[in-house]
């Protein structure tokens, strides 16, 4: 019986039988089919990374050991997850492992031939003309404000409230792809929307006060 293959023009919504069609058509080592996935996941994969890191260069190196990991473990994928929750799984770890390394090195590091001017944000995109530079400027100013406030809450809250109000995840996906409980999922989210306004009402005042949330969310 012949190895059914992707068909990659199909228009159709990508579902289960999808993800089990590219699944299949990757393991018989289909081209085509990796030119499916990255482009159903990559950018996906990209602004979750970038949300979790706050760095551009730092998501980018996540992007390509994510999409090897998956490219070299297709064949060990046995179907307890879907195929999206499965690659933001790897996609969170190796999140974490860029994080730990960046404390551990690039802390100690000092970039004399970086020109801000040349540096990227995940949050550029292309700008309206019709629109007024204030605006920009505000719409601009509030992403930035956001970005930081998320990078200074607690990693464990922070993944959850990316997931969920970034990548836009179900519950039960985020409790997939972080393999904790359903309650422990909501708890989280919960926790990690308040530290976030916490943080934006800081920024709105002009000063720091005292932490308020737990180290720890269990």
């Amino acid at each position: 019986m012949a190895t059914t293959i992707l068909d990659l023009n199909s228009e159709s919504i990508p579902g289960e039988n999808d993800d089990q069609r590219l699944i299949e058509a990757l393991r018989s080592g289909s081209e085509r089919a990796y030119e499916e996935l990255l482009a159903r996941f990559q950018q996906p994969v990209y602004t979750l990374a970038a949300r979790l890191l706050s760095s551009p260069s730092e998501a980018a190196d996540v992007v390509q050991e994510v999409f090897l990991k998956v490219f070299r473990n297709i064949d060990h994928f046995r179907g307890q997850s879907t195929l999206k929750t499965w690659i933001y799984r790897i996609t969170v770890n190796e999140a974490h492992n860029a994080r730990r390394w960046f404390f551990r090195h690039r802390r100690r590091e000092v970039e004399l031939d970086t020109d801000p001017q040349d540096a990227r944000s995940w949050r550029e995109t292309i700008r309206d003309a019709g629109r007024s530079p204030f605006d920009l400027a505000f719409e601009s100013e509030r992403a930035g404000m956001i970005e930081a406030a998320l990078e200074r809450i607690n990693p464990t809250f922070r993944d959850a409230v990316v997931l969920r109000d970034i990548a836009d995840l179900s519950y039960e996906e985020i409790a997939d792809v972080l393999a904790v409980s359903l309650g422990t999922v909501k708890s989280r989210i919960l926790r990690g929307r308040e530290a976030l306004r916490q943080e934006l009402v800081v920024d709105l005042a002009g000063s720091r006060p005292l932490r308020l949330v737990p180290k720890t969310a269990e």
